[in-house]
């Protein structure tokens, strides 16, 4: 009786999600219902309830949690200080002689946008304001340069400093210390935010290069989608000497600012705590020496930080009394022994896992799967042998393709709000199709050398 009730309690409040409920009122609500009906038939320990303000508590006083506002801060902040209108326009003319050279640019720009922002919303709405309108006009293919845009956006899940990195860091750190206590260890390792990052940087270059020759080739193959744009090219030693500086001094501010967040997290001087709030010191001071600081733009984006914020952690901690409830019912014993019994053993298990998480990215946004599912899968895979920082870039990566899949994909709607009215709704589903292709080839290639994501952590550590 209780394995069933755990098995509705999942799928009740999938589909309450999908009929568009708040997520955190319905991961609390429809819990604690169960809860109730668990209590009064008997197969619930109302102790399960006891501990939820103890957890609750936890997670406000969480120090790693604090990094989410202080990234978010920054984000915003630099959204607000007009880095990317500049660099798109002199990388275009840097590379508007290449075939899908303005394609190109956006790829790169996008790539320093989430390097520097790690907010897939912003970077989406910032990169289609600027760049649809010159795409369409330089003759691209609608359907190419939506396509182009929506995925360039997605790149602040996986290249830090990633709130999605951040979060997917918190859940996997708690679930390999339970599979280690599950194993007996009771001295277990850690596996930090700091560790992730780490182990991000070369899938996401990886990404990146996959996006480009993407671009590139298509732009060969077929020049008609994105023909080069000869008319802003670069013609004598002036003009390029000119360009060149003006390109640095467009790439130096946020040079500096992703080694001063990245490198002072991945070298141990700082916690990506105390880095964001460097961080969000140095946008606020690129703001002001580019003029775009005054109580106004201040305003806005304390009240974007807080809007973003409190969603997060509203969500977990729904997500916390959701997976309270679903182990009072033992929803987490039948998760192990039915992917413990697999026949394939972990292979089968870890394949199951990112289909499954691959399926949920449809309907559900990649903050809802982060707190719903690794909290049961994470402890079972981990258990099995898998280490945490590969697992956590793979579920990063396939977490990354929830932005993209139709037809609650986050960056289509970005994208949508902020496109001509003649670009339909069905060009943008189309375009990112070979996207999502691309990001199923990185989780292949990252499957078959896990390397790429572990190398670089068990360099710094």
């Amino acid at each position: 009786m209780s394995e069933l009730l755990s098995l509705l309690l999942f799928v009740i409040i999938c589909l309450a999600l999908m009929l568009g409920y708040p997520v955190a009122f319905t991961l609390a609500g429809v819990s604690l219902v169960f809860a109730g009906l668990g209590s009064l038939v008997g197969v619930f320990d109302p102790a399960f309830i006891s501990v939820i303000p103890n957890r609750v508590y936890g997670v406000l006083i969480n120090q790693n949690l604090l990094a989410v506002p202080l990234f978010v801060f920054m984000g915003v902040m630099l959204q607000k200080s007009r880095l990317a209108e500049e660099l798109l326009e002199n990388m275009a003319r840097a590379f508007g002689r290449l075939p899908g050279g303005l394609g190109i640019s956006v790829v790169l720009v996008g790539m320093l946008l989430a390097a520097s922002t790690g907010i897939v919303g912003a970077t989406v709405v910032t990169m289609g304001v600027l760049s649809l309108p010159t795409m369409l006009k330089r003759g691209y293919d609608p359907s190419f340069a939506c396509g182009t845009l929506c995925a360039t956006g997605t790149l602040g899940q996986i290249i830090p400093p990633s709130i999605c990195l951040v979060l997917l860091g918190e859940v996997l750190s708690s679930a390999y210390q339970q599979s280690q206590l599950n194993a007996g260890t009771f001295s277990p390792e850690v596996v930090t935010i700091g560790d992730l990052f780490a182990g991000a940087l070369i899938p996401g270059l990886l990404l990146v290069i996959l996006y480009g020759l993407y671009v590139f080739l298509t732009a060969l193959l077929k020049p008609g989608h994105a023909p080069a744009v000869s008319s802003d090219s670069v013609h004598d030693r002036d003009q390029m000497a000119t360009l060149a500086v003006t390109l640095l001094k467009g790439l130096l501010p946020p040079i500096l600012l992703i080694i001063a967040v990245l490198g002072s997290i991945l070298t141990g001087i700082a916690t990506p705590t105390e880095a964001a709030s460097v961080g969000a010191v140095g946008a606020t001071l690129l703001a002001l020496v580019k003029r775009q600081l005054g109580i106004r733009v201040l305003h806005d984006v304390s009240r974007e930080t807080m809007r973003i914020t409190s969603m997060v952690y509203l969500i977990l901690i729904g997500a916390t009394i959701f997976s309270s409830v679903f182990r009072g019912f033992g929803g987490d014993l039948l998760v192990e022994d039915f992917l413990g019994n697999l026949p394939g053993g972990v292979f089968a298990a870890m394949l199951l896992v990112m289909l499954i998480v691959f399926l949920l990215g449809f309907i559900l946004d990649f903050i809802e799967i982060t707190f719903m599912v690794v909290p049961l899968v994470g402890p079972v895979l981990l258990g099995m042998g898998l280490d945490p920082v590969w697992l956590g870039i793979m579920l990063a990566i396939n977490l990354q393709t929830s932005f993209l899949t139709p037809p609650f994909g986050f960056s289509l709607f970005y994208l949508r709000s902020v496109a001509p009215p003649e670009i339909r709704t069905a060009e943008i589903y189309r375009g990112v199709v070979p996207f999502i292709v691309i990001q199923l080839v990185a989780l292949l290639v990252l499957s078959l050398w896990p390397g790429l994501a572990t190398w670089l952590p068990e360099i710094l550590s």
